[in-house]
């Protein structure tokens, strides 16, 4: 575990006033907790706040939306990002899931008021109501086209929507427990489910059929993603039936985040398990960086960076604190990641500090988006904020 700077989560709204105080500290392995204060002493002809620390911190780089923080006896150093926008209206409760379409302009949703939405990005109106599940839905994604929605929920029911006019064309039904998260397999013919009966399956969206049972793991599947393995990596025979076939699933590797604490790689046409990797606690979530190395977080914030070819050691374990790894996804050449602390964070190869996105006050950050240079994330206190990420 490295050294981490935290800062105050409204630290954006203090310093609009003269001389507003914010905290910061610095967590150290091994070492007492040091403690500081920003004091902002007014704000120059730009907008931009004049920003001075306590003598524990230096403040490297203050603009409009941004502040870069370092404490010389941590040897650390992270850039706090305010965000652009909230959206605090699309839904009334916690907001569990979210993306973003193709083309940036809409977001879907889902929330613990039993809703799924539609909405614009710009400002966050609502489209259109998504209405068919029976409980919650749990997770939601939109299909390459930007126009078409998948959405799996407690019902363990799989459903495929159109943002157009709000139809649900197809349903899946075979899980028997709740749907925990979905993946689509290239353009979108076929897509991927997982769920708390301990299987993911194959289905093919023009035929509305299960075409396998990919796995059956025995435990809860929490997450699952499915990438394009490199060609060194054995992904099994392909099954023979004409209909999978079909499918174009070729040389896809379906990676499952178990609830026993184990990574597990299945071929997604042979259905063989390739690899399993056991970690320190149930993973959550997991996704490709490359054709070789993945990445995946586990419920006591430990974050496994690994090469699929050889994963007797993690290339990386990343850890900033204990809370649950929710959400994470690949973004330029790193990947950012939520925890149920608030945290949001982005880590990049190339970077010696910590990018963190900050606002949320210790609620839980359930799911992060990406379109271009914007990042959306949603949050257990109804908000779905918006942040602009220019100088990655």
């Amino acid at each position: 575990m490295e050294a981490r700077i935290l800062l105050q989560s409204d630290w954006y709204t203090a310093f609009r006033e003269n001389e507003g105080d914010v905290w910061v500290s610095c967590k150290i392995p091994g070492k007492p907790t040091v403690y500081g204060s920003l004091k902002c002493q007014g704000v120059n002809h730009d907008g931009v706040p004049e920003v001075t620390s306590s003598e524990e911190f230096e403040v490297l780089e203050v603009s409009k939306k941004s502040i870069h923080l370092s404490c010389p006896s941590g040897r650390t150093s992270s850039k706090f990002i305010m965000p652009f926008t909230s959206f605090p209206r699309i839904h009334d409760k916690s907001i569990t899931c979210l993306d973003i379409s193709s083309g940036g302009g809409l977001g879907v949703s889902t929330s613990t008021d039993g809703s799924m939405r539609i909405w614009n990005c710009q400002n966050g109106e609502n489209r259109r109501e998504l209405t068919g599940h029976v409980y919650d839905v749990n997770c939601c994604r939109f299909f390459p086209s930007g126009m078409v929605v998948l959405s799996g929920g407690m019902d363990a029911q799989v459903k495929v929507w159109s943002c157009e006019d709000g139809s649900c064309p197809v349903t899946f039904k075979g899980h028997k427990g709740g749907i925990l998260d979905i993946a689509i397999v290239d353009r979108g013919r076929n897509v991927v489910s997982c769920s708390r009966d301990g299987t993911a399956r194959l289905w093919d969206c023009g035929k509305s059929a299960c075409l396998a049972m990919v796995a059956d793991c025995g435990a809860p599947i929490n997450g699952c993603s499915v990438g394009v393995a490199d060609n060194s990596i054995n992904l099994g025979t392909p099954q023979e039936a004409p209909s999978d076939r079909e499918v174009g699933t070729q040389d896809k590797l379906l990676l499952l985040a178990r609830e026993d604490k184990k990574l597990q790689g299945v071929g997604l046409q042979s259905r063989t398990p390739i690899f399993e990797f056991q970690g320190s606690d149930a993973f959550n979530c997991c996704t490709f960086l490359s054709s070789v190395y993945i990445v995946a977080g586990a419920q006591d914030g430990n974050i496994y960076q690994l090469d699929v070819r050889c994963l007797s050691t993690p290339i990386q374990v990343f850890h900033k604190s204990g809370a649950p790894v929710h959400s994470i996804m690949p973004i330029r050449e790193g990947f950012i990641a939520s925890q149920g602390d608030g945290s949001c964070f982005i880590v990049q190869q190339d970077l010696d500090h910590s990018i963190e996105l900050t606002g949320p006050d210790a609620d839980p950050v359930y799911k992060v988006a990406a379109w271009e240079k914007c990042i959306f994330t949603c949050c257990r206190d109804g908000l779905v904020r918006k942040y602009q990420i220019n100088d990655l």
